[in-house]
């Protein structure tokens, strides 16, 4: 760590630092050379009196924000939606950075970060599916579901595919947490200039998350079965029955 906090080219350090951050994880989102030299840009920046915890809790009150919006726009007023675009930003910018934060101070906790990241961006989906359920009216409410269970089973690959290769990736392909968040900004700034918008482009999102989960759901199993096979030769090959 005494390379990434001392003087060195400024390239160099950028590098050094990206290195530091993305240590336990493997990114393959679009907007991943992007997200993280911002990441990189932030951790430096943060007050050392702001702990990794406390980002969390940041990350979380963005969903919370999001909730609200949903609830202001039911009673009160569309254009409360709105606000909904500014909690995603919130929490991203916490959810984003409380792992990151710690690993750039050397002080990462790696099992204790992931069961509470885990348990926190469930929390978060719950929350924001059932703001989207006290939003929407009659049949429509049942898209609120269908996405936190479509988020659901995404969570639960992600999971697996750690136990299974050692690997931990948040994302499917070219779609992480970052593209969701924005698609759905879209869905919501789109509600507010088109009234009635938001159902149908629900059902859209749910359909491609189903998509892109049978299709991660379909490449894991074959890992886990190829993974089977080479056990099994392995075994026989040993002897064993």
């Amino acid at each position: 760590m005494n390379n990434v906090h001392g003087k060195s080219n400024p390239s160099t350090r950028i590098s050094e630092i990206l290195k530091t951050i993305s240590q336990d994880r493997a990114r393959t989102n679009l907007l991943r050379k992007f997200e993280q030299r911002a990441l990189a840009f932030f951790v430096q920046r943060i007050p050392s009196a702001i702990s990794s915890n406390m980002m969390t809790a940041v990350g979380f009150f963005g969903s919370v924000i999001v909730y609200v919006s949903f609830i202001l726009g039911a009673y009160l007023n569309r254009n409360y939606l709105l606000l909904g675009v500014l909690g995603f930003m919130i929490a991203w910018f916490g959810d984003s950075l409380d792992g990151r934060l710690a690993y750039y101070r050397n002080k990462p906790r790696k099992l204790y970060g992931f069961v509470l990241d885990i348990t926190m961006d469930w929390i978060s989906i719950i929350i924001i599916g059932w703001g989207y359920i006290i939003y929407s009216e009659g049949i429509w409410e049942f898209l609120g579901y269908g996405f936190v269970v479509m988020y659901g089973w995404e969570m639960i690959i992600v999971l697996m595919r750690y136990k299974i290769t050692g690997e931990y990736s948040i994302d499917s392909g070219k779609f992480g947490p970052t593209e969701v968040r924005i698609i759905i900004s879209a869905v919501m700034v789109a509600e507010v200039l088109f009234p009635g918008s938001m159902h149908f482009s629900a059902i859209l999102v749910g359909v491609i998350l189903f998509i892109i989960n049978i299709g991660d759901t379909h490449k894991l199993l074959k890992v886990a079965d190829d993974m089977d096979k080479q056990v099994k030769n392995k075994n026989q090959e040993g002897g064993i029955a």
